[in-house]
């Protein structure tokens, strides 16, 4: 007879959120008693009557932390700004703020915006410069030497109205351009800041956490010391 033994593993234990009741396994919730004392704190204060060791999903400790956050920043800075919120949404949502300005600025842009680029760079080149000093004393030559016939002679009026009008068309265009420069500037700036301020929260919550684990260290430490002092004392005891 052959026997067979049947090995059975048991699931591991769920738990229900504290928070929205729903069931969590020990690896999506966390308890309470594991948390860095301010986000417990504002738990708590939110929840009155929540049992020490309750567990609550990563779900809901996002929204809750989110929160904090935004209550914390709210007491140091006032009103929030919509960048703050943004930057709390990511946070909560673990969403990366990263992004690429550059391209996105550049493929948002109509014919008229790119027309105006392209003048004010050309504009603003020795290119046109030379090109247009070229352009002046040909025309002038041409009209001096009659080689066109006297089309605009000396004092060269016509050359002073074609003058005054590429003067008066560039003007706008450069101030065009020079809007949405600045407009790119201020994309930049707002996203520099996104980033910043999410790298500074997250900065400062790693060294609250961190601060929270080496106080559990020390103190199970301690509780580790004081077992063997009396273990000591006990086989002293006994000697004796």
């Amino acid at each position: 007879m052959s026997s067979h033994s049947h090995h059975t593993h048991e699931a591991p234990p769920h738990h229900s959120c504290a928070l929205t009741g729903a069931i969590v396994s020990p690896r999506d919730g966390l308890r309470l008693d594991m948390l860095r004392p301010g986000l417990a704190d504002h738990i708590r204060a939110l929840h009155p009557g929540i049992a020490p060791d309750a567990y609550i999903s990563r779900k809901a400790l996002a929204r809750e932390r989110s929160a904090y956050i935004a209550e914390t920043l709210r007491a140091e800075r006032g009103d929030l700004s919509q960048l703050d919120h943004d930057v709390i949404a990511s946070l909560a949502a673990n969403d990366i703020l990263t992004e690429n300005i550059e391209d996105e600025i550049e493929s948002g842009r109509t014919l008229g915006e790119r027309a105006a680029d392209a003048i004010a760079s050309f504009g603003g080149s020795w290119t046109f410069i030379i090109s247009f000093v070229v352009f002046i004393n040909l025309w002038m030559a041409v009209s001096i030497a009659g080689l066109m016939g006297m089309f605009d002679p000396y004092p060269f009026i016509l050359l002073n109205l074609v003058l005054s009008c590429v003067a008066a068309l560039q003007a706008p265009v450069i101030m065009m351009s020079q809007k949405r420069q600045e407009a790119k500037d201020r994309r930049r700036s707002e996203n520099d800041y996104r980033v910043n301020l999410k790298a500074e929260l997250e900065i400062r919550h790693l060294h609250e956490k961190i601060d929270h684990m080496l106080t559990r260290q020390w103190e199970r430490l301690a509780e580790i010391q004081a077992i063997q002092i009396e273990l000591m004392e006990e086989l002293a005891g006994r000697r004796r």
